[in-house]
């Protein structure tokens, strides 16, 4: 049993870990948070602290015989990642052992420049240890959610699906031109929280770059799935769709998905000029936030799809090895058995 902090403990993300580390009933855990503690109260063993994460020194005193801290601090809304510099220093003050910044995502953040918090976090780590370790880490990356491809249906218990560019509910997709090929991989919330809840018990030392691989495919691969899942069993062929009249009609014919291609430099410029464009917004972001950047989002999601930003290693697949994840078919088939 070790003690656990967890900061945004509010996030899905995060809830969907809490629940899994609350069900082995072998820690103590405390949910750092700004919001308040909710009504109806928290689980057995569990503790809600309210923080500013302004305060370093009152921040070590919470942090006191905690073995491990979870991250799970929106880095976008964390200007100058003043709160996340402030969790480590803390952690650091108080002797935790083991921090896990918040990362929850890809391996590079190229074309991602909302990522651009977690990438200085990244920095700061390794500047704290460069002459000696003062904090063990892992950057626990797991690609993106397999369960985004659900949208929109539920397929855990707090993550929210979010409309992607490879959309199963419509039957298309958006690709970067000459991006086919590319890697990706996908690891549902649930193999996350399971790896995290193991990672805690682990005896060994973590390692820093800490790659989680569910399913590594192709975005090829993706869609010919989606198509078999779907019901649209003809081999893979791109659509040139230049009008959202075309685009709609190739999907209600049920030929196969319909699969735009779309140029790098234009996406490059911010501009998604295709006949649909992903709506469902991230809740990490406010609705004003969301429309001000959905069509750079999703340029910046596809561009960093093609240059292979969200494909990740497998360091904590070799190093529990008897953990048997969830395979990106098998999920996705399952959770769109008898949906429309």
């Amino acid at each position: 049993m070790v003690k656990i902090a967890i900061a945004g403990g509010s996030g899905n993300v995060a809830q969907e870990i809490i629940d899994v580390l609350v069900a082995t009933k072998k820690h103590d855990i405390l949910l750092l948070s700004r919001q308040d503690a909710p009504t109806e109260g928290t689980a057995p063993g569990v503790r809600w602290i309210r923080t500013k994460y302004e305060d370093t020194q009152e921040l070590a005193a919470v942090l006191q015989g905690v073995h491990t801290v979870l991250s799970f601090i929106v880095v976008h809304s964390d200007i100058g990642n003043v709160s996340q510099r402030n969790l480590i220093d803390a952690a650091i003050q108080a002797g935790v052992k083991r921090f896990a910044p918040s990362e929850w995502a890809s391996s590079s953040f190229e074309h991602m420049d909302w990522y651009a918090g977690k990438a200085e976090i990244r920095k700061y780590l390794e500047h704290l240890n460069k002459h000696e370790k003062v904090l063990e880490y892992s950057l626990f990356q797991p690609g993106i959610f397999t369960n985004y491809f659900t949208h929109p249906h539920k397929s855990a218990s707090h993550v929210v699906p979010i409309e992607t560019p490879i959309d199963f509910q419509r039957h298309r997709a958006l690709v970067v031109d000459g991006a086919d090929n590319a890697r990706l991989t996908l690891t549902t919330v649930q193999d996350l929280a399971q790896v995290v809840a193991l990672a805690v018990e682990y005896t060994g030392e973590w390692p820093v770059i800490g790659g989680i691989r569910g399913t590594e495919l192709t975005v090829k691969q993706l869609i010919a799935i989606g198509e078999k899942i779907r019901g649209l069993f003809l081999a893979y062929t791109p659509v040139f769709s230049r009008s959202r009249e075309q685009a709609l009609t190739r999907n209600v014919a049920g030929e196969h998905f319909a699969v735009e291609r779309l140029k790098a430099e234009d996406l490059e410029a911010g501009e998604l000029k295709s006949s649909w464009k992903p709506t469902a917004r991230h809740p990490a972001f406010s609705e004003e936030q969301f429309h001000a950047i959905s069509a750079k989002l999703m340029s910046g999601v596809l561009l960093g799809i093609s240059a292979g930003a969200l494909h990740v290693s497998d360091e904590w697949n070799r190093l529990l090895p008897e953990y048997r994840f969830s395979q990106a078919e098998d999920f996705l088939a399952e959770a769109w058995r008898d949906k429309a």
